[in-house]
């Protein structure tokens, strides 16, 4: 196995890898988010609108985190500056 071959499936394990351990996070705080606002909401309805307002803001900060796992991921596959290395390297 030549190293360019060695880089591509490197660079799929690792974006792959980048994904699934970079959603495991988000959707667990995503999750706590929604039981705690829903906690709120039942105990102060007169609140409701507050709440779901801050809610969204916090979620699109917690999801911010994923998107940004999900770029690198991206990179890693389409943009990867190692495989450009290893190709203006070999010559190929």
């Amino acid at each position: 196995m030549d190293s360019l071959t060695i880089i591509g499936a490197v660079s799929v394990i690792a974006a792959g890898l980048t994904i699934a351990i970079g959603s495991i996070g988000p959707a667990l705080g995503e999750g706590r988010a929604l039981a705690q606002a829903l906690s709120a909401i039942a105990q102060q309805p007169d609140e409701a609108s507050t709440i779901t307002r801050t809610l969204f803001v916090g979620l699109a900060m917690v999801e911010s985190t994923a998107i940004y796992c999900f770029v690198i991921a991206m990179i890693l596959l389409f943009v990867n500056p190692f495989w450009n290395f290893m190709v203006e390297r070999i010559g190929g």
